[in-house]
């Protein structure tokens, strides 16, 4: 799933290579820390948080499948 989270974020911002994606377990949920450039938050977050929520609500959905718990963290 974390490869999934970098893919997207990766196709999203304009400097790929800053895209990083950290893992760890919380209280049994799996929290996804993800980071990208300064100049690229606004494209990962979008406008009033619509890209972030649907990149939340696609990974939740996911590791539903799985039978998992996770979050997603953009941080900056």
């Amino acid at each position: 799933m974390k490869d999934l989270l970098i893919y997207i974020a990766q196709n999203l911002v304009d400097n790929p290579d800053e895209v990083s994606v950290v893992e760890r377990e919380d209280g049994g949920e799996t929290v996804f820390e993800l980071r990208v450039a300064p100049s690229d938050m606004g494209k990962v977050i979008g406008h009033h948080g619509k890209i972030a929520k649907q990149i939340r609500i696609l990974m939740r959905s996911v590791a539903q499948k799985q039978g998992k718990r996770v979050s997603v963290d953009i941080m900056d």
